[in-house]
Order: structure tokens, then sequence, then C-alpha cells
């Protein structure tokens, strides 16, 4: 198959992220009702979400997150695992609320991630509450929460670094991001580290391609009560999603699994 999106999804302990990619799959098949969707995952999944998915797919060569809470140590394997030629990558706890078929014409994208969010009233997000050590290390913006790939020699090349940056992230951190050093583990910021080793930051982030919302609560402009959006921000199921009177479009990154309520589950069956 020629393009499609695949996600990755482990649970934990706290959060059923299989659960959150039917969800997401939902929202793809209600806007963009031929897509092909993968999921990759050793969890079980439910009969009722299989019909969403043209392919589950095992986590190839083990389960490099076995001993983590924070499951994000496979998520290198996508581009080796990936059935498409096409790949559209999504965080499971994000929800697509517009046509994405646009994206697939332009055959010749190798490498994009998301380069610019918003908040949930669609202002730019200019803090750098979360980003800190991007900034500070001169490093580029990258959001690895929704990426589109070719299957190329380029690509692979960016996949085989980022494999080990992420195996080797202590060593990685310590050379290319020293100032607010991250102790953790993370997709943004490895990615980070090898498109600038690669000098591929001018041309794999886009600021334009994606509109993308991101709800973390610290960067949404408005006083913040709560390390979870979900405390003090209102949400209603209309023709959208509103959030505090404000109607959410494009990709939106929920963050939060208290958002992800039977009766939003129920809504977007319906859409479909």
């Amino acid at each position: 198959m020629s393009n499609g999106v695949c996600v990755l999804a482990q649970n934990n302990k706290s959060t059923d992220y299989v659960r959150q990619t039917y969800a997401l799959a939902l929202s793809i098949l209600a806007h963009n009702p031929n897509t092909n969707i993968s999921l990759i995952t050793n969890d079980d999944v439910a009969n009722e979400y299989k019909d969403v998915f043209d392919k589950i797919i095992p986590i190839p060569w083990g389960d490099s997150a076995q001993r983590k809470d924070w499951k994000i140590d496979n998520r290198w394997k996508v581009y080796h695992t990936t059935p498409y030629r096409n790949t559209m990558v999504f965080d499971a706890d994000m929800l697509v609320l517009e046509n994405v078929d646009n994206h697939w014409q332009e055959d010749s994208t190798e490498l994009t991630f998301t380069g610019k969010v918003s908040t949930y009233r669609n202002e730019t997000v200019t803090s750098n509450y979360y980003r800190k050590t991007f900034e500070s290390n001169n490093l580029p913006n990258v959001y690895s929460a929704m990426y589109m790939f070719r299957k190329c020699e380029k690509t692979k090349a960016f996949f085989i670094l980022l494999e080990l940056i992420m195996k080797n992230h202590n060593l990685f951190y310590k050379k290319y991001a020293p100032s607010n050093i991250q102790k953790w583990n993370s997709v943004d910021l490895s990615a980070a580290i090898a498109l600038k080793i690669l000098d591929r930051h001018k041309t794999a982030i886009d600021t334009e391609l994606f509109n993308v919302t991101h709800m973390k609560p610290y960067i949404q402009n408005c006083y913040a009560t709560s390390t979870k959006w979900t405390d003090f921000l209102t949400v209603d199921l209309n023709d959208s999603i509103m959030i505090n009177g404000y109607k959410q479009k494009g990709i939106f990154h929920y963050v939060e699994d208290e958002f992800l309520t039977q009766d939003v589950i129920t809504w977007l069956k319906e859409k479909v």
C-alpha cells in the first residue's frame, strides 16, 4: 500500500493507549474514510476495536520499554514496521478533526515533523515552559506527536540514528543538550538531536503543514490552576469539540486520558 497511518501504542498501569488509538482511528475515518490505519502493539486489542484497523502488527525485536512506565522506547521502530510507502505517525492521545488527504499529495516529502503548535484558542504557542532544553541548546523545535515520512535511504538513516540516540540518550543529551539537561528519554529531544547531527533541521520541520493544538496546560496563554487542563477548562460536544467555547479543528492533542470519556467515544462512533 502507498499511504497509511501508523500508531505504536503500549498500555501501562494507568492508561489504555490501545483505546486511545481506537478513538484516534475513529476520528481519522470520520473525516478521511478511505485511510489505511495500522496499530503496532503487543497488547490485547478488544474485538470492538479491530474493525478500524487494516493491520495490527506486533512490536518487532522485543519490547525495549518492558520495564518502563512511559513507553516510548520502541518508537523508532515505526519506520521499520510500517507497511506503507508514505506514513503519517500520530501519538495515541490525539484526534483528527479535519480531512488530511491533501498531505499525501506531496510524494517528495522524505521526512516532515510538526514545528509549530497552537493553544485551544488557536494562538501560536510561544511559551518555552516545556522547551527550555531545546531553547538553551539551540535545538530544532520538533514535535514528534505527528510527523510524516517516505521510505527511502535518507529517512532510514534518520531512524537508525534515532535508535542509537534513544538507546544511549544520557550520552547524547550530555553532549548535544548539556544546558538545562533533560534526565529522561523523549522522542522529541532525541529527534531534534538526530536532525541537527544530520543537518536536516532546516528541511524536515514544517510550521504550516499541520495545524496541531497542544493541550499541555502551561502553554495555553491563560492562568492554569492545575497540571491537567481537564481540571479548569470545559468540554462540550456539538458538531465539533468545544473547549471553553472555542471550536477545535485540525489535529487535537488532548494529552490527558481523562478527556477521553465514553461520551467522547460514542460521539466519535456516531461521526463515522
